[in-house]
């Protein structure tokens, strides 16, 4: 089970907190980040509001075996999750068109516009890519825009149309009703685990979720 936590860092000496001793205080900026400095008794005492820091437990492994399956399936998420991230985004700015617009028409060509996008850039991933990846990718595409593939493409163009892709993932053992639940499945949370570790160290980019439709 993945354990993480956030620990927002103030480098502040503690008996600042009390009143009595503080005379004054100025804010500045550094860098990016919020900072000042507290005058306590003609002494001047700087301080710094630094980034949020991602803790995470190191993998532990109960065999050799374990560790190998850790790292083929880190390969895995590594290699499909921006085909995710690529999707959950375009889902965006469609969604935010769609909001903007109310001609029946024009919705309807942006759908087919967006449905044209899924299919060039999607379809062709499902033969490319192994079972194992394919299984992963419809995942993340749950985790980046809470909506299996199926239900996206029936939302987005009609139910005949999921069907068939259904269908055409099905032989290649790829089930595009596949939710994400890492707080269920031990995969999901292992895989949730290798995503936050990997936006951590920037070997990935994580989503930016500029859009959310109500």
């Amino acid at each position: 089970m993945e354990v993480s936590f956030r620990i927002s860092f103030k480098i502040f000496l503690f008996f600042l907190l009390s009143t009595k001793f503080a005379l004054g205080q100025k804010q500045i900026e550094y860098g990016e980040g919020e900072s000042g400095y507290t005058i306590i008794e003609k002494d001047t005492i700087p301080w710094v509001f630094l980034d949020d820091i991602l803790v995470l437990q190191k993998p532990t492994f109960s065999n050799p075996d374990a560790r190998k399956k850790y790292f083929i399936l880190r390969h895995r998420v590594i290699k499909v999750y921006p085909y995710a991230k690529g999707m959950g985004e375009r889902l965006d700015t469609l969604n935010q068109k769609l909001s903007m617009e109310n001609r029946p028409r024009k919705r309807k060509k942006l759908t087919r516009k967006y449905y044209k996008f899924l299919k060039k850039r999607f379809e062709p991933e499902l033969h490319k890519l192994t079972v194992s990846e394919g299984q992963i990718l419809s995942k993340l595409i749950f985790r980046e825009t809470e909506m299996t593939v199926f239900e996206i493409i029936k939302s987005y163009r009609n139910r005949f149309n999921a069907i068939l892709w259904g269908i055409t993932a099905n032989w290649w053992n790829i089930s595009l009703r596949n939710k994400y639940l890492p707080e269920v499945h031990e995969e999901d949370a292992l895989i949730e685990r290798i995503l936050l570790k990997a936006f951590a160290n920037n070997d990935l980019k994580p989503r930016k979720y500029y859009y959310k439709p109500s």
